[in-house]
């Protein structure tokens, strides 16, 4: 890269599309290739799509790319989605001391009209408000809770509020057959998709219940939701192995979302609650969809099995609201 750089290659374009290699870089380059562009660009802080390389790297994780940036000066405190600042929104993240405090910027110090704590002066650090903190502590004990595990193909509804005898009522789900889901569970892909996909898995957890198929986009389907989610919040998943994660929300049997990227990070013109929970659950689509229905399981047995109840669902269209 050096070499091409000294031979006159651009730092400020990459690609037919003209992409900053810095913001590249940022995402999948290592420090030292992060440093090198850093230094040779007039400004570190430029942004592309509304953001500077270093609340890119934040975002990610990349935090050895966001600590090179920072050393080059890019600024921590520059405002981002939701008023957060890649210094504060880091708190939440899995290095709370990834930056060194520099100065006194309000942001940095609570939500805005937040009074000067006596004992913390303007000026001494970044700060999450309690609130704040909680979101942050959850997600990490969630996401550490669930475990890493290949999750494509799953299809996954989380109900706020019902246990599952509620949701199986709900749904008016029966017993599903012993022998038949004992040869799906032990190998999903001898079996005719169209033949167990109103086969489902469902099981209490605090906060509510899962609904789950780690084989298919079952749960994910509308009709689905506009049951479960009567007086509450459902959320489904579909992890699409062809396009990624798919999600919605439906609230009270209405759909207020379709096709969310559950997991994704924080995207511009989200609130600060909204951004600060996208930024937690960044690249864990699982424990974001988990999480948004205020679920708080203790492992993965809900999501990848054996659930509390396999169920057959009724022979209906689940596409038709």
């Amino acid at each position: 890269m050096t070499r091409r750089l000294d031979a006159g290659a651009d730092p400020e374009s990459f690609g037919v599309g003209g992409s900053r290699p810095l913001h590249r870089a940022a995402l999948f380059g290592s420090p030292e290739v992060v440093g090198e562009l850093a230094r040779r660009v007039p400004d570190v802080d430029a942004l592309e799509n509304g953001t500077t390389a270093l609340w890119d790297a934040t975002v990610a994780g990349r935090t050895e790319n966001a600590r090179a940036l920072a050393a080059a000066g890019a600024d921590p405190e520059w405002i981002g989605h939701g008023g957060w600042t890649p210094a504060r929104l880091s708190l939440a993240g899995p290095e709370p001391g990834l930056f060194t405090p520099t100065g006194g910027r309000p942001e940095l110090l609570g939500p805005p009209g937040a009074q000067p704590d006596p004992l913390d002066p303007p000026g001494h650090r970044p700060r999450l408000t309690d609130a704040e903190r909680a979101v942050a502590d959850e997600g990490r004990r969630l996401v550490a809770a669930l475990g890493d595990f290949h999750y494509d193909g799953l299809g996954l509804a989380s109900a706020a509020g019902i246990d599952a005898e509620e949701a199986i009522r709900r749904l008016e789900a029966t017993p599903a057959d012993r022998e038949l889901m004992a040869s799906v569970v032990a190998d999903p892909l001898d079996h005719d998709m169209d033949d167990i996909l109103r086969l489902v898995g469902v099981t209490t957890v605090p906060g509510g219940c899962v609904v789950t198929q780690p084989w298919g986009y079952g749960p994910s389907m509308p009709g689905i939701h506009t049951r479960l989610s009567t007086g509450t919040v459902s959320y489904g998943l579909y992890a699409n192995p062809k396009s990624g994660n798919q999600g919605s929300i439906h609230r009270d049997g209405v759909c207020e979302g379709w096709d969310l990227h559950p997991g994704g990070g924080p995207y511009a013109g989200e609130t600060p609650e909204q951004v600060l929970f996208s930024y937690v659950y960044a690249h864990h689509a699982v424990a974001y969809c988990l999480a948004y229905a205020d679920l708080r399981p203790t492992d993965a047995r809900a999501v990848l099995g054996p659930p509390d109840h396999w169920v057959e669902l009724p022979d209906r269209d689940y596409w038709a609201t």
